[in-house]
């Protein structure tokens, strides 16, 4: 099947238009940034190939119209776009792909990722060189393992002291 593969360009750390798993696999993929429209690209790209499906890597970078875009690659185009992201930044917001995502998406598919306790992780904890929890910053910094941890809620708020007021 041919697939056509998108990923954030805020994200360079496995070099620039590249998707890698953890397990090694990697693709080449078409960079998007905040200012592209994704469904012009799709239709401009369909017509010269058929695609099966359109995979969108580090999805929490979309912008709200970008998923509104993907949503007419499948509502106009016909072809399935499968949207891969974080849900939450590491003090517990909702990114704006995510949000927008979580809005629009036909079906929801959660990868599930376990805490140290072994309870279902649901949230991210940003770590500083020494490994202690950071509590603010800029939402996007990008990381690996090595930056972040998951956690379930109640580590999570243990870590991070949140203000819900």
């Amino acid at each position: 099947m041919n697939t056509l593969l998108f990923t954030a360009a805020v994200d360079d750390r496995y070099g620039v238009g590249k998707i890698k798993s953890r397990i090694g696999l990697e693709a080449k993929a078409k960079v998007y940034s905040r200012d592209d429209d994704l469904f012009e690209y799709v239709k401009k790209k369909s017509s010269e190939k058929e695609y099966h499906c359109v995979l969108v890597d580090e999805a929490q970078f979309l912008s709200k119209a970008q998923v509104f875009q993907l949503s007419e690659v499948t509502d106009i185009l016909g072809i399935p776009v499968l949207a891969y992201g974080l849900r939450t930044d590491f003090l517990g917001n909702l990114f704006e792909g995510s949000q927008a995502l979580l809005a629009w998406a036909d079906e929801l598919n959660e990868l599930k990722t376990i805490c140290h306790c072994g309870k279902k992780a649901t949230m991210v904890v940003r770590l500083d060189e020494n490994n202690n929890p950071i509590r603010e910053g800029s939402q996007i910094e990008i990381g690996g393992n090595d930056r972040y941890v998951s956690m379930c809620r109640k580590h999570f708020k243990e870590n991070i002291i949140y203000d819900v007021k």
